[in-house]
């Protein structure tokens, strides 16, 4: 592969280790094993409000280039993936169905579909999501790859006598359910002795996360609730490190990459059935999985994983066992080389 060179289109600052997100470490990932394996990775940052210029930066790839979009921004500036399209083989990362969110603008919408529409081909990055965009009419049928997010070598968690440490990662926002696993919580209180550490960024929906911030209080659950914020790369692996059970009670998930780093670090999960997580934790046996927007089913599944131990040592048992079969991220780059190689 030597020689070979693609551009890729990602958001501005994706890099900034205070603006952590699931779809900025995929396409760092993503561009380091590329370079690994002989790719010449040549990165853009394009800014979320500048269609002008996102228009202008993909104007100076050379004509015929290979051309990966990150999908946020393909959304943002369709247009621009539009006349990158007519001239180079254009390739979106859609880290997300936009389509699959319940309060997803009719806009966001459009956008997505004509950007996606236009590009030569999709990668997604679970089959739920991909077959949901072909479904939807938004990707067409035999142009759509599927690549999973990896994970990175991890000792096993050690976490805690009492398997009372939780965790739940990622983005303080509707679509990941904090508001759900606080109500979920708040029957909890008497169960037994535990902790949940909240970790993601309260910035995206600043309103949100104080109504979360307000029910934690009035629920009387302060004490049991560590607001953690944005976590650096060795304060998450720490986070990790003490966590017994890691939560994940999304509404919408194309795949699960925070279920996906707990899993290799041997530390079961309780999360919901939706979008991409059944593929995420399969193959389900260290993991319970319960409906979205389920308050009572998630309390059921954190009363049962507090107050049964046989099944605490069945799912971490499980957990461990299967650790080292979890996608790495050199597969995930295996995948997307091999859709850059078919469109050359």
């Amino acid at each position: 592969m030597t020689g070979r060179a693609v551009w890729f289109a990602v958001p501005a600052g994706f890099d900034d280790p205070v603006r952590v997100s699931g779809g900025n470490v995929y396409d760092r990932r993503v561009i380091d094993e590329l370079e690994e394996t002989g790719w010449s990775v040549h990165t853009t940052e394009i800014g979320p409000d500048a269609a002008a210029d996102a228009a202008a930066r993909l104007a100076r790839v050379p004509d015929g280039a290979l051309v990966l979009v990150d999908g946020l921004i393909a959304v943002r500036q369709p247009e621009a993936v539009v006349e990158a399209s007519a001239r180079c083989r254009v390739v979106v990362v859609a880290h997300m169905v936009v389509a699959g969110f319940a309060d997803a603008a009719p806009e966001a919408i459009a956008a997505e579909r004509r950007a996606l529409c236009a590009a030569h081909h999709v990668i997604a990055t679970s089959a739920w999501a991909s077959e949901r965009l072909i479904e939807l009419g938004i990707c067409r049928p035999g142009r759509s790859t599927v690549a999973v997010p990896g994970t990175d070598p991890a000792p096993a968690a050690a976490g805690t006598a009492d398997g009372g440490a939780l965790l739940c990662v990622g983005v303080v926002a509707p679509h990941k359910g904090q508001d759900t696993l606080i109500d979920a919580l708040a029957g909890l209180r008497g169960a037994a002795r535990w902790t949940c550490t909240i970790a993601g960024s309260v910035a995206t929906d600043p309103e949100f996360a104080e109504r979360v911030a307000r029910r934690v209080d009035e629920a009387g659950l302060a004490s049991h609730v560590r607001w953690a914020g944005v976590l650096g790369r060795d304060r998450l692996d720490a986070a990790y490190a003490g966590a017994d059970l890691v939560v994940a009670p999304s509404r919408t998930e194309s795949y699960g990459m925070a279920v996906a780093d707990a899993l290799r670090r041997g530390i079961p999960v309780v999360a919901t059935r939706t979008g991409g997580i059944p593929e995420a934790v399969a193959p389900g046996d260290a993991a319970i999985l319960v409906p979205p927007d389920r308050p009572d089913a998630l309390r059921d599944a954190l009363r049962r994983w507090m107050t049964e131990p046989a099944l605490r040592e069945r799912l971490t048992t499980a957990a461990r066992r299967g650790r080292e079969d979890r996608p790495s991220w050199r597969d995930t780059a295996r995948s997307i080389h091999s859709t850059l190689e078919e469109l050359s």
